[in-house]
């Protein structure tokens, strides 16, 4: 094999010219599309970057708000656990008032009752008393007999009583 000089020149120059054409057809719409689909990837890992970023945001919002729905629950509940405790108070003391005031009620009735029954007692003895009165009188016994009648007498109102 042998060189020759003018098949190496017309392999450079053929070489050149196809460089040149490929330039301008084929490498350059290749670079820009090459240029264009990195600027988009780019662009893609920005937005990522961002979307992520903001996704962290939204997550720590949504802790906070979950954080705030709990306490306000727990607030909720202690004021409910509160509120119940009073209003058993509440009931326990307007149990005890009604309870404290039918036994004055009560309390009143039966002395009333106690009352009432003393009056009729006496109204009894008072009739008795007259009644032996006039059986002494009727029959005008001795001290003895009338202690005798007395005692029966007392004896029957006792067991009226």
């Amino acid at each position: 094999m042998s060189f020759e000089w003018t098949t190496f020149v017309y392999a450079i120059i053929a070489f050149g010219i196809l460089y040149y054409f490929l330039q301008k057809k084929a490498f350059g719409p290749l670079f820009g599309i090459m240029e264009k689909r990195r600027e988009r990837v780019l662009s893609d890992i920005k937005t990522a970057e961002q979307n992520r970023v903001q996704a962290e945001k939204l997550l720590e919002e949504q802790k906070q708000v979950l954080n705030q729905a709990r306490q306000d629950a727990y607030e909720i509940i202690e004021r409910a656990k509160t509120t119940s405790v009073r209003e058993a108070e509440e009931i326990i003391r307007k149990a005890k008032d009604e309870a404290a005031r039918l036994q004055a009620e009560a309390l009143k009735d039966i002395e009333s009752e106690k009352n009432k029954a003393v009056a009729a007692l006496r109204s009894q003895v008072s009739a008795m008393s007259v009644l032996i009165a006039s059986k002494i009188i009727e029959k005008q016994i001795d001290e003895k007999s009338q202690a005798e009648i007395v005692n029966h007498y007392l004896n029957e109102v006792g067991d009226k009583l």
